[in-house]
């Protein structure tokens, strides 16, 4: 083979290469650029977990879609483990803020400690510990309040709804002070729930979404 037609033959292998290379790379861009988007971590229960719901149903699956719909450059991490509670939340975070470097904490704890008849002073310690760490990493806080049926009694229902606004006060978080509300003080609740009465069906997700994503929205315009 003539040296000329060899040059040219390295140049074609050489340009074909590159243009793979090139196409694998734009490929590519998308996911990246996903990967690198700012993180919503969502630490909560079942009630974010999905429980009992076809997957991709849950408020936290159809923030992520109002997410690209309103063109926000952010992505949700669901690391919401059903029957979790504070304690468990406290326990996660850490490892948690390390792997992820949210920029905004969506903290859904709190249901399963009364449910448990845990201690509203160390719900509220834990709760309080997890705004804490998720500041100093650099992340803005959410906070989900919960509220007890009535058969618990007025006072404990009160001294339970109380701690949610006291941690978000001395934390300086946002707080949505009834995540459950359009869902569990309806005429007639049960519609809106699982056969458990406990966990909300697939209807009441879009009525959770609608209490969450307003102060969500709030502090991801202030970034």
């Amino acid at each position: 083979m003539k040296r000329r037609h060899f040059n040219a033959l390295v140049c074609s292998v050489c340009a074909l290469a590159a243009a793979g290379s090139l196409g694998q790379a734009l490929a590519q861009a998308p996911a990246q650029a996903a990967s690198q988007a700012p993180v919503i971590l969502v630490v909560g229960d079942s009630l974010s977990a999905e429980y009992g719901l076809k997957r991709g149903t849950g408020w936290v699956a159809l923030l992520g879609e109002t997410l690209a719909k309103e063109k926000v450059k952010a992505r949700v991490v669901n690391a919401s483990i059903s029957g979790d509670t504070t304690s468990g939340g406290r326990s996660r975070i850490a490892a948690l803020l390390k792997q992820h470097r949210p920029k905004w904490v969506v903290i859904e704890l709190g249901g399963n400690d009364a449910l448990r008849g845990l201690p509203l002073n160390m719900t509220r310690d834990n709760l309080a510990t997890m705004a804490r760490l998720s500041r100093e990493a650099g992340a803005q806080v959410l906070l989900l309040g919960m509220e007890m049926p009535p058969n618990y009694g007025a006072k404990y229902a009160q001294e339970f709804r109380d701690v949610f606004t006291a941690v978000a006060k001395a934390e300086q978080t946002a707080l949505v002070p009834f995540f459950l509300k359009g869902v569990a003080d309806t005429k007639d609740p049960t519609a809106l729930f699982q056969n458990d009465r406990i966990h909300p069906n697939e209807l009441a997700q879009p009525t959770m979404l609608d209490n969450v994503w307003p102060e969500l929205r709030k502090l991801i315009a202030r970034r």
